[in-house]
């Protein structure tokens, strides 16, 4: 059988596994034991204990936990509430200012959790009432909300970048790094386009009436709990930023930090401690399984050789340029994105895309910042984008599948567009890793 067979073979075995229900890491991980077995016999052993090896001494992955802890920490602990009422009080006298106010509140959020889950929660439970019971139109606001939790796995520290760090066998610290510029030019062409709707429409957010009753005084304590979390996140990034401490001993600092900063201000107990440690470990688990398995199913494709067989289908065979290719690429995941999660595609994807992009002569780097954009897009489109429906579990009653899915059209126009600045202009996501590490 060619290698070009073998590898629809496993393609196709691994999506029948997944469609039947089976756990992600489960099912690729069983294809990639069964195909090393059946290809190299009793040697194929070597695959998965190879893998379980490489993941055991990688050392970066233990920022994971600590950073998940610290974002179940500030979300546990309501020390991310305090942003949005600073954000209520300071902008809510302008059409529009809270509903802006809270595409903010998602970077930061994103910023301190990693997590567009993360985002979305805290969005449709703090933002979402207040924005409807200020008279907000329920169309916008859902795709606001919807539309700030996509930052989760692009602005640092991203979670899913650490995986795909892990798969692409790239730095963690470059890849935050190129996350940076695209994050915060997305977040702001979210903000223009809410500001240019609600200036000519200003109905879908009026201002607030009472900002008026709202004192000086309480302005500046607002102001204070708010920046609070900032200085968490500053007391993270800058050392590491400026190579004092290195990754891992940040992601420590973050942790550490949020811990102190919700005890002293007697918002931690033992049952949120309880709560954020065993989250912290779920989630953890999850991941370092998945990873195990896309190393073990990258290894077997390595072994193969069908990346290069599927380059030379593409280019020579079908006479495709590499960016033809690219495009392909960045479209099959958007499909797989209405009845996958980013995770998922990327661990089923990632041993073929990772290495066929570097053949091609395209950035790692780069590439992992297009994933990223190009998954949340697929997670926002109808009509089974995984963010709808998490966002239909969250809404009130009077927010409706439908309107969701009107809601997320303008902002994935939007994200549409910022990924292709980005793919025309590749130095908007390299400047910032290659400036900080002296490339």
């Amino acid at each position: 059988m060619s290698q070009e067979y073998i590898a629809i073979f496993m393609f196709a075995s691994m999506m029948l596994m997944l469609f039947t229900g089976q756990r992600v890491f489960g099912a690729i991980g069983a294809v990639a034991s069964i195909a090393a077995l059946a290809l190299w016999g009793t040697g194929g052993y070597d695959i998965p204990f190879s893998a379980a090896m490489k993941l055991m001494k990688w050392y970066p992955l233990l920022t994971l936990p600590m950073f998940i802890f610290m974002g179940y920490v500030l979300s546990e602990s309501k020390l991310a509430d305090d942003l949005y009422r600073m954000f209520h009080v300071w902008m809510g006298p302008m059409n529009g200012g809270l509903a802006i106010g809270t595409i903010a509140l998602m970077v930061l959020v994103s910023a301190m959790n990693g997590l567009s889950v993360a985002g979305m929660a805290i969005g449709a439970t703090i933002a979402l009432p207040e924005l409807l019971r200020r008279g907000y139109d329920k169309i916008m606001v859902t795709g606001v909300i919807q539309a700030g939790s996509s930052l989760g796995i692009l602005v640092p520290p991203s979670v899913v970048l650490v995986l795909y760090a892990m798969i692409a066998r790239q730095p963690v610290g470059q890849l935050w790094l190129a996350g940076v510029i695209p994050g915060l030019m997305m977040a702001a062409m979210f903000i223009f386009y809410i500001w240019l709707r609600c200036r000519l429409q200003p109905e879908l957010g009026p201002a607030m009436q009472d900002a008026h009753l709202v004192s000086r005084a309480e302005k500046l304590r607002v102001l204070g709990a708010g920046i609070l979390p900032l200085a968490i996140f500053a007391a993270m990034m800058v050392p590491f930023v400026n190579g004092w401490t290195s990754l891992v001993e940040s992601s420590a600092i973050g942790a550490l930090t949020a811990l102190v900063a919700s005890i002293l201000k007697r918002r931690m107990t033992w049952a949120i401690f309880e709560l954020c440690t065993k989250q912290t470990l779920a989630i953890s688990c999850m991941f370092m399984w998945i990873i195990l398995a896309a190393l073990g199913f990258g290894a077997v494709f390595d072994g193969l050789g069908a990346v290069k067989a599927i380059d030379n289908l593409f280019t020579e065979q079908m006479g495709l340029d590499p960016w033809t290719i690219l495009i392909l690429m960045q479209l099959s995941f958007i499909i797989m994105g209405t009845f996958l999660d980013d995770t998922a595609m990327l661990v089923i994807v990632a041993p073929l895309y990772v290495p066929l992009v570097k053949v091609l002569g395209f950035d790692l780097i780069w590439y992992g910042v297009l994933y990223t954009i190009t998954t949340q897009i697929a997670y926002m489109t109808p009509p089974f984008g995984y963010n709808l429906f998490l966002m239909r579990a969250m809404a009130p009653p009077e927010i409706g599948l439908k309107d969701i899915y009107r809601s997320i059209i303008p902002f994935v126009g939007v994200m549409v567009l910022a990924l292709a600045i980005i793919m025309a202009f590749p130095q908007i996501a390299l400047w910032l890793p290659n400036f900080v590490y002296g490339k």
